[in-house]
C-alpha cells in the first residue's frame, strides 16, 4: 500500500485486533502522521462488524476536540467505501509498553511526572465529557523525557446515548470493578485504570494476576493488591498510599476527582525528589505553581502547559540582581515565591510578591526594551522568565490570555497611581 486518501505511506508501525497502523505523511502540511486504518472484513463481519464501526465512529466523533498537549490530537476521520481510517499525532517514541517490564523500568520520579500529566490530560477529557475507558501502557504514547500522549478512544464515552452502549470494552487488567461488573461508569473507572498504569509502570508488574481473565477479574474484584513497595524498596510510602486509594474498590472510597489525584502525585514528587535545590523543577510543580499564581488565574489548563513549555525557570538568592536599570531586555519575569524590592534613582517604588510580573515593558513596547528600573530580590525567590519572542511564537489563545493578564496590571497600577495623587 503506497497511499491512502491524500496521505503518502511510508512504513507499517503496528497491528492490532481489527485495525492497523502506518506511518504517513500529509502532503499540504508537511507534516508526519499516524495513520489508522480498520480492515474492511472487520466492519464486515456479521458479529463484530457493528461493534467496531461504533468504536469507529466514536473516535472520529472526537476530531479535533480534545486539544491538549498529552493527548494525541485527531487530525482527521474518513469513511470512504473502501477504507475507514482517522488520521492522528505521529508520536515518534512509541508507547508506555516498553518500560513495564523488571528489566526496563524508568526511575520512580519520572514514573510520577508521567502520571501525573496522563491525570491532567484525563481530566480535560473528563471536562470535555469524555471518559476514556481503555486506559493501559499500549494506548499511552512516550514523547520523550517525561511527556506523554494519551491516545485510542474508540471504547470512549461521550456522553452521547447513541455511543456508549457498547459492551465488554477494555482490557481486563486494567478495568475498575464498575467496568466488571457492568455498573454505570464515570471518570473514577479511568482513575482505577490509571492506578494500574501506575503500579506496572513503578514495578513492572501488575496489581492483579491470574492464569486467565476469569481469574483476573475476580482479583480485581475481591482481593487487595500488595504495594508496590513491595516488589521495588526504593518506592517511598507515600507513592504506595497513592497507588493504594486509586485502586480502591468502592468508589466512595476512591480518588473522587483527578484534580486529587494529580495534587498528591505532585506533592509525592515534591517531597521525595525536589530536596536539592539545584535539582531542575520538574513541570508538575512548575503546573501547580502557576495554576496557584494569580497572574494565571484566568489561563486554561492547556495554556498553563503551554507557559511550562516557553518559560524557564530559575532560583535566586537574596540580594541578587534580576533585573538592572539601563540595561536591554527581552524577557519579563512572574514571580514565583519570595520578594522583590524595585528601586529607581536609589528609591524604593515596590515590593513585589508571588504571581507578580515586571519587566513586561520588554513584550509591551514595540521600541522601548530598556530597563527603567532595578530589581533584587529581598529574599530567597523563584523566578519564571519568559522571553518576547518565545511569546509571540506562543498560540493566539495564550497570548490573549498574557494581553488580559497585563491588562489587569496596568488597570490596578494607574488605579493605585491615582490613590497617592489624591492622598498626597
Amino acid at each position: 500500500m503506497d497511499k491512502v486518501g491524500k496521505y503518502k505511506i511510508i512504513r507499517q508501525l503496528g497491528t492490532g485486533a481489527s485495525s492497523e497502523v502506518y506511518l504517513g505523511v500529509d502532503p499540504f502540511l508537511d507534516r508526519q502522521v499516524a495513520i489508522k486504518l480498520v480492515r474492511p472484513e472487520v466492519l464486515k463481519d456479521e458479529k463484530l462488524g457493528k461493534i467496531y464501526r461504533r468504536l469507529f465512529m466514536t473516535e472520529a466523533s472526537l476530531a479535533g476536540k480534545l486539544q491538549h498537549p498529552h493527548i494525541a490530537e485527531i487530525y482527521d476521520a474518513v469513511e470512504e467505501e473502501e477504507y475507514n481510517y482517522l488520521v492522528m499525532e505521529y508520536v515518534e517514541g512509541g508507547t508506555l509498553e516498553q518500560f513495564c517490564e523488571p528489566g526496563s523500568l524508568l526511575p520512580v520520579e519520572r514514573v510520577v511526572e508521567m502520571v501525573f500529566k496522563c491525570s491532567r490530560a484525563l481530566d480535560y477529557a473528563h471536562e470535555h465529557g469524555v471518559t476514556h475507558r481503555d486506559i493501559k501502557p499500549e494506548n499511552i504514547l512516550y514523547a520523550g523525557g517525561t511527556d506523554v500522549k494519551i491516545s485510542d478512544f474508540g471504547a470512549a464515552l461521550t456522553g452521547s446515548a447513541e455511543m456508549t452502549h457498547v459492551a465488554d470494552i477494555g482490557s481486563p487488567a486494567y478495568m475498575s470493578p464498575q467496568q466488571i461488573k457492568g455498573h454505570p461508569l464515570d471518570h473514577r473507572t479511568d482513575i482505577f485504570s490509571l492506578g494500574v498504569v501506575l503500579y506496572k509502570l513503578l514495578t513492572g508488574h501488575l496489581p492483579f494476576q491470574g492464569s486467565n481473565n476469569h481469574s483476573i477479574m475476580y482479583q480485581i474484584t475481591s482481593i487487595d493488591p500488595p504495594p508496590p513497595s513491595s516488589f521495588r524498596h526504593e518506592i517511598p510510602p507515600n507513592i504506595d498510599d497513592i497507588v493504594k486509594k486509586a485502586l480502591q474498590k468502592d468508589l466512595d472510597y476512591r480518588y473522587q476527582d483527578w484534580k486529587e489525584f494529580s495534587y498528591d502525585l505532585a506533592e509525592a514528587f515534591r517531597s521525595q525528589f525536589m530536596r536539592s535545590r539545584d535539582r531542575e523543577i520538574a513541570d508538575s510543580e512548575k503546573f501547580n505553581t502557576l495554576r496557584k499564581l494569580t497572574f494565571f488565574s484566568n489561563f486554561s489548563d492547556v495554556e498553563l502547559w503551554e507557559v511550562v513549555r516557553i518559560s524557564e525557570w530559575r532560583e535566586v538568592r537574596t540580594g541578587d540582581s534580576v533585573i538592572k536599570e539601563g540595561e536591554f531586555g527581552d524577557a519579563f519575569f512572574v514571580l514565583a515565591s519570595g520578594e522583590m524590592k524595585v528601586i529607581k534613582n536609589g528609591k524604593l517604588l515596590n515590593v513585589l510578591g508571588p504571581g507578580d510580573c515586571f519587566g513586561e515593558m520588554a513584550y509591551l513596547s514595540e521600541t522601548q526594551n530598556v530597563r527603567g528600573a532595578d530589581v533584587y530580590a529581598m529574599t530567597d525567590a523563584r523566578v519564571i522568565t519568559i522571553g518576547t519572542e518565545a511569546l509571540r511564537r506562543a498560540s493566539d489563545n495564550c497570548q490573549h490570555r498574557f494581553d488580559r493578564a497585563f491588562l489587569r496590571i496596568l488597570i490596578e497600577r494607574l488605579a493605585l497611581a491615582n490613590t497617592r495623587l489624591v492622598n498626597a
